[in-house]
């Protein structure tokens, strides 16, 4: 996983390691899933002070798919660590609405769509598969 990090800011570029670190340690457990991370740090209103440090992190899952996470707080560190917060969040709940495609076998479908023999061929079967046939019954 890359970690990129972009900034105008003087003070925001001072910041530059403390990103890469908190980046790293709050995506260790999805870093197989991530190809590049960007942490990019400004100041809205400039010199004048007040909630205005805004921090957008961007992490590229895939070539499609890709998930942006920003927040504004007062100091650069509370920033870089929600924004950073909301993403890991983000990821970790598309992960888990991802449904795996449940495959169907193919024995169970053959036996549901396979005519019913008749009795005196029942009779013939040996007594095993008249067991399993019982039980697959009686389990649906």
């Amino acid at each position: 996983m890359k970690v990129l990090f972009k900034s105008r800011d003087p003070e925001a570029i001072a910041m530059h390691e403390l990103a890469q670190v908190r980046s790293e340690f709050v995506f260790r457990r999805l870093a197989w899933l991530i190809s590049k991370a960007t942490v990019s740090l400004s100041d809205i209103n400039g010199p004048r002070g007040g909630v205005d440090k805004r921090c957008q992190v961007e992490v590229q899952v895939n070539r499609e798919n890709k998930v942006v996470a920003t927040s504004i707080a007062r100091d650069w560190r509370g920033a870089i660590d929600l924004a950073l917060a909301r993403a890991v969040r983000t990821l970790v709940r598309r992960r888990q609405n991802v449904k795996p495609t449940r495959r169907v076998r193919a024995r169970g479908l053959a036996w549901q769509l396979a005519p019913e023999p008749e009795p005196a061929l029942q009779a013939a079967v040996a007594p095993r598969v008249r067991m399993l046939r019982r039980l697959a019954s009686h389990g649906a």
